[in-house]
């Protein structure tokens, strides 16, 4: 007689979850870790994972996206959960009438505070599409900034002997592709880690005395007027851990604001 071998069924991968700080029968907000895409993206074609799917898995549902987080930017991301609700939310976004507070780490000493008005061109998704996207007028963009705290740094970028970085909070009025990002490059300021739009040598003392990997902008805030209650809702978003860890770390070389 022979003996039988039993199959014993192969453990499937824990399903991935995202942490929701807010859900009622209309919207859903969670916290987007860095490198997450918001959906599926023809520019990213490897990528499987996005928040989007990975969210509609985790509550049972279809969700609406209704603004955009860059994929390395982390923090406050919201959906609704049907159609009216996302077609009246984003008409808040188009007449930017939601409130929205970044946290960002840039180059150099920036002012107590101020305000960015620079018209910024329509980024082409493709190549083909650049002519085209060049004939347009570039569209009204707003930022406004404060500096919360400075930082010199003891370490060389290859030009100076210390460094110095500020933390802002950025308030954009208005939410052109990469708006922030492209606002404070064009001021001097790029943030630390913004591989597109910043500096490799900031971006590389960063990674080799600070451990850090990422770009360092992240949503913290959102105010909207509900779309069912039309109560005014605030959503808040604690800071993903690698960049609170790395906030304590720079709290040693913290300057006072001059």
């Amino acid at each position: 007689m022979t003996s039988q071998q039993t199959d014993y069924p192969e453990h499937e991968p824990e399903q991935e979850t995202l942490d929701i700080i807010y859900q009622d029968e209309y919207l859903v907000a969670i916290q987007k870790p860095a490198g997450l895409l918001v959906h599926k993206s023809p520019i990213d074609r490897h990528e499987k994972r996005y928040a989007m799917k990975i969210l509609r898995n985790q509550i049972g549902q279809w969700v609406y996206p209704v603004h955009r987080l860059d994929k390395p930017t982390s923090g406050l991301l919201l959906f609704t959960l049907d159609k009216e609700s996302a077609k009246q939310v984003s008409q808040q976004f188009e007449q930017h009438s939601i409130e929205k507070e970044y946290l960002a780490i840039v180059r150099g000493f920036t002012k107590t505070e101020g305000t960015i008005d620079y018209p910024l061109n329509e980024i082409a998704v493709f190549k083909h599409l650049e002519k085209s996207v060049e004939q347009k007028e570039a569209k009204d963009s707003i930022t406004h900034y404060k500096t919360l705290k400075q930082y010199i740094l003891p370490y060389s970028d290859g030009h100076f002997e210390k460094c110095r970085y500020s933390l802002v909070k950025l308030f954009p009025k208005t939410g052109r592709k990469h708006q922030i990002r492209r606002h404070l490059k064009h001021i001097s300021h790029p943030i630390v880690g913004d591989v597109k739009h910043g500096r490799g040598e900031h971006n590389r003392l960063f990674k080799t005395h600070m451990d850090s990997h990422r770009l360092l902008l992240a949503a913290q805030t959102m105010t909207l007027t509900h779309p069912v209650t039309n109560e005014r809702l605030n959503l808040e978003c604690p800071l993903e851990e690698n960049f609170q860890q790395l906030l304590n770390r720079l709290n040693q070389f913290e300057q006072k604001i001059i």
